[in-house]
């Protein structure tokens, strides 16, 4: 069972307001970027890598267009990121509002010769006219939006008919026993070992409570679908500790 709406957006401790949680969400991440990719593999065994391919597979039929414009949202480090312009095999463009973590994209771009463009924005705020894009992704990163659904509207303003919205997303385990493990192994283990590498385990505090007060998979694809995505469809992955939601704009049949 799904469990009730209670918060329009992300609510770090201490902010008041949509204005405050943005700034904190941003400084945190800024403090955390150095470490961030060896904090998210060491933390989820690099069974992350998984969900990312299962992410890129799901929006290949668009990916794979020579004319698809893509935006990878809240593109942190740029794992995902990459990991589409391998598949798509040209330029795409990766956004973030925290401009620490798109300098570790950038080297890691250049690093591996990709050519994808950076931005730095807000996903609340996006500098694309509307209908301009095929494909929107965002791994991990639509949980720390200030308004979860003012973040809708703004990604479904952008897309245009025939294109897709794809969120890949920590969620609550629907299996109450393991909830309950999972719930347990959040608080009180990863806060310590997160902390330990990226030497700021506030963040790691935020995670599992980001976590909690986040919509539930059926919750979210009801959000998605008010705020005009047709033929949205979930699946959970790892037990349910993460959720891939797919939304399409009318005039594109999910494959």
């Amino acid at each position: 069972m799904s469990r009730p709406m209670t918060v329009s957006g992300t609510t770090p401790e201490g902010a008041q307001s949509e204005q405050e949680a943005s700034r904190w969400v941003r400084a945190m991440f800024g403090r955390v970027a150095h470490r961030y990719d060896l904090a998210n593999h060491l933390l989820s065994a690099n069974i992350d890598k998984s969900w990312r391919a299962r992410t890129v597979a799901r929006v290949r039929d668009i990916l794979i267009r020579p004319d698809a414009r893509v935006l990878d949202l809240a593109c942190g480090t740029g794992d995902l990121l990459m990991a589409l312009e391998q598949e798509a095999h040209r330029d795409l463009i990766g956004s973030d509002f925290c401009h620490p973590m798109l300098t570790g994209a950038a080297a890691k771009l250049k690093r591996a010769s990709l050519k994808s463009s950076l931005v730095e924005a807000d996903g609340l705020a996006l500098p694309m006219n509307d209908a301009s894009l095929d494909l929107i992704t965002i791994a991990f990163g639509f949980r720390n939006f200030a308004n979860y659904r003012a973040g809708l509207v703004e990604m479904r303003r952008v897309l245009r008919s025939g294109g897709a919205l794809a969120i890949l997303e920590f969620t609550q385990p629907p299996n109450p026993a393991f909830r309950a493990l999972y719930n347990w192994y959040s608080r009180h283990v990863l806060p310590i070992i997160g902390g330990a590498i990226s030497g700021a385990p506030e963040a790691y505090k935020y995670l599992p409570e980001s976590v909690s007060k986040f919509p539930d998979a059926p919750d979210l694809a009801a959000m998605m679908r008010a705020a005009g995505f047709d033929s949205v469809e979930w699946e959970y992955m790892t037990f349910g500790i993460v959720a891939l939601h797919i939304g399409r704009v009318r005039g594109s049949p999910l494959p």
